[in-house]
């Protein structure tokens, strides 16, 4: 499922025309990012939880070269799945 596909699903699911089903999607989706983005955690209960994760600088190696280069310090997304999608996911 992508973006297009979940705003479809909330607009049949609702009832809803597709373009305020789009900026309800979208106002969740902005939501979400800004939370991580100041460091926040969202916690959906059932579903997960997500968080950001800070990652040292590290020295690598380039495939191509074989040359060392430095991958600079970063901040990633990081998804935890709750119990109760895990035991879902296990049930199939």
């Amino acid at each position: 499922m992508n973006k297009s596909d979940l705003i479809k699903a909330l607009s049949r699911e609702m009832d809803l025309p597709i373009q305020k089903a789009a900026e309800i999607v979208d106002m969740v989706f902005d939501t979400m990012s800004k939370s991580l983005v100041s460091g926040d955690r969202i916690e959906i209960r059932g579903f997960g939880v997500f968080t950001a994760r800070h990652y040292e600088s590290y020295t690598s190696q380039n495939p191509k070269t074989g040359g060392k280069i430095i991958v600079e310090a970063k901040r990633l997304p990081f998804f935890k799945a709750g119990q109760d999608l895990r035991e879902k996911l296990n049930q199939a």
